[in-house]
């Protein structure tokens, strides 16, 4: 049985939680019902927690590590919010693991940083809640034990090797700590790891992990999350004060469209890496709230939070154990990057960092209010991650129109990750993972098709405009799109994952053009082969629309429909185990004729079970878009009726 089944009657107030019923007590009784279930699993010394599954890419002790560093996460929030009090023990529980991991003679002592590159992740959680708990665990440590622990953390100083993206917030936090208690560290290096994040800033408060074209959850629980959990770090006072007000400005801004991102069910978008950390995804809303940002109440913060771990916790995780498996809703192993491991779901304990607000906080007082999507029909565009969200309010599903998220840079040559590079994302869809669809994309990709059936990547596009038009008289559209210089990848698939595309010798096939449409739950999809490579013959290749994929009795409307070409038969593509939501599933494609300076139109459609995806015209007959001569302007006839008239990127 999981923990929603076995929970007594629900503690919920309606009077502050009547969307999800979801009360400070009943947050508190996940967080003790995660810890209680873990410890078992400990070693004698408590130093590592080592759940059941499958060994991680790094080995078992790096498993054990990530189990203690990541629970001690969560017994830190719980310690904080009841400001010290501690009916379990948790204190002096985690502080023998506390001392057998930093000594260097224990039998289940920890990994050094020096000696692998994981435990430089973990040493920030370990820094981050000695901070928050300094007075109840820090301060009762021996002064033998408190020697210890600066020794292990001190290891950060003068590495050089931490990667230029969200680990810069391992090192910094870990440097804060070490300077709160007087040991090591090095103001330079602070400095310089402040400034790689603030180089990470785009657009409307969008912060990109690194260099490249990376938009995923970890803008939130980690890109956002670290600047305001360190400006409260005893060591940061003096370096946050001048930033505190731009770093909550990016924040406040970023949350705009990270609400609108959420299901009405709670989920949040099946897109980006790591996404076996859960309700992780729940982090930034509580940051909100910690950080008092000005534009977004505590009721709404608090309602998206809830609806994130609400609906993992209604769809069976943690598991009937008590314990967080590899995958999503269920255990699902292919979900896991190469540094993945048991204990590395953990890091879900992000999501629950409202916990450390005490409970007359206004975070936890205050009325939760409807999401985006509760409210109404949502169309905005999101510049940074080139992105055209378009959530329904009758079926409470959010979609994601992807023109300039690909884990790459622009000109890369390289395979099209799942994850990244797929042109529609969604809260009810999951991109298809097995290796078939890494190598030969399928499912929302435009392709061409050689006569072996491989389908070409489109990793390293030129991202074109994104925007909502909002013309008098007509319906607003989204409007995106990317040029695209396609290529057959012979793939190297023996590699490790971090989440990219799969390396390979590239050989270009032509260059496309894709512009698509948004409305509700609709999309129509314009697409132009420009010209074909040199060697390429029309005759030899076909052009290839993929549409959403969808899981076998998941209620979900879901259709192709060629709009020029109309001949051209839909045929359905089927996996097994490809998809965290279910064993089979399927999506529509439709082969379209390669006619270099032709446009070709599809619509695609996406739509939950309360939704009819005609409602006012169910019978009405589709037709092509109307472009200009000169391919500037697309008049669109709408499902509904509506008709739009509108420039083209």
């Amino acid at each position: 049985m999981t923990y929603e089944s076995t929970r007594s009657q629900p503690t919920a107030s309606l009077a502050t939680s009547p969307l999800t019923g979801w009360d400070r007590a009943r947050w508190a009784a996940l967080g003790d019902h995660l810890l209680s279930s873990a410890l078992p699993f400990a070693s004698p010394g408590h130093a590592r927690i080592t759940f059941p599954g499958p060994e991680g890419g790094y080995g078992r002790a790096v498993d054990g590590l990530e189990g203690f560093a990541r629970t001690f996460l969560l017994a830190g929030f719980r310690l904080a919010g009841e400001r010290g009090a501690d009916p379990h023990g948790w204190a002096e529980w985690y502080a023998q693991g506390l001392a057998a991991g930093s000594d260097p003679h224990a039998e289940d002592r920890w990994l050094r940083l020096s000696e692998h590159a994981q435990a430089k992740v973990e040493a920030a959680s370990l820094a981050l809640v000695l901070d928050l708990t300094r007075e109840w665990i820090w301060d009762r440590l021996s002064p033998l034990v408190q020697e210890q622990l600066v020794d292990y953390l001190a290891e950060a100083v003068g590495d050089d090797t931490y990667p230029r993206i969200n680990w810069v917030w391992f090192r910094l936090v870990v440097q804060t700590f070490l300077r709160s208690v007087g040991g090591p560290h090095s103001l330079d290096e602070m400095a310089a790891d402040l400034a790689t994040h603030d180089s990470f800033e785009r657009a409307d408060g969008w912060l990109a992990d690194g260099a490249e074209r990376s938009y995923d959850h970890y803008a939130g629980w980690a890109l956002h999350l670290y600047p305001t959990l360190w400006a409260r770090m005893r060591g940061a006072q003096d370096l946050a004060a001048p930033r505190r007000e731009r770093d909550v400005r990016l924040l406040d801004r970023y949350l705009d469209d990270a609400l609108a991102l959420v299901g009405a069910d709670g989920s949040p978008l099946l897109q980006g890496r790591s996404l076996t950390y859960r309700f992780a995804a729940a982090a930034p809303f509580w940051v909100g709230a910690i950080a008092e940002v000005p534009s977004h109440s505590p009721g709404l913060l608090r309602r998206a939070a809830s609806g994130v771990v609400s609906h993992f916790v209604e769809h069976g995780a943690p598991d009937e154990r008590g314990l967080l498996t590899q995958g999503w809703h269920h255990e699902w192993l292919p979900i896991s990057q190469s540094y993945t491991g048991p204990g590395s779901p953990y890091w879900a304990s992000k999501g629950l960092i409202g916990l450390a607000l005490p409970a007359d906080h206004p975070a936890w007082t205050a009325t939760e209010e409807p999401l985006p999507v509760e409210r109404g029909d949502v169309l905005r565009a999101v510049a940074a991650p080139g992105w055209v969200v378009s959530g329904t309010r009758a079926d409470g599903v959010v979609r994601v129109v992807n023109h300039g998220t690909d884990h790459a840079l622009e000109g890369d040559r390289v395979g099209d990750s799942p994850l990244y590079a797929r042109l529609g994302y969604s809260t009810a869809t999951a991109p298809w993972s097995d290796l078939a669809s890494r190598t030969s994309p399928v499912e929302q990709s435009v392709t061409l098709v050689d006569g072996a059936g491989r389908a070409t990547h489109r990793t390293g596009w030129r991202a074109l405009d994104t925007r909502v038009d909002e013309t008098p008289g007509q319906a607003p559209v989204g409007v995106s799109g990317s040029v695209v210089r396609a290529h057959w990848l012979d793939a190297e698939t023996g590699g490790r994952d971090h989440g990219h595309g799969l390396p390979g010798v590239a050989t270009d096939a032509g260059t496309l053009t894709v512009v698509s449409l948004v409305r509700g739950p609709w999309e129509v999809r314009l697409v132009r082969v420009d010209e074909l490579a040199d060697g390429v013959d029309a005759s030899t290749v076909r052009l290839r629309v993929g549409g959403w994929p969808v899981v076998d009795g998941d209620g979900l409307t879901a259709s192709l429909v060629p709009l020029t070409a109309q001949d051209a038969p839909v045929t359905s593509e089927h996996r097994t185990d490809a998809s965290p939501l279910g064993h089979a599933s399927a999506a529509d494609v439709v082969d379209l004729p390669v006619e270099p300076g032709r446009w070709h139109a599809v619509l695609l459609t996406l739509a939950g079970p309360a939704r009819d995806p005609y409602p006012s015209a169910p019978h009405r007959t589709l037709s092509a878009p109307e472009l200009t001569a000169a391919g500037r302007t697309a008049l669109v006839h709408w499902p509904d009726g509506e008709r739009t008239l509108t420039d083209l990127p």
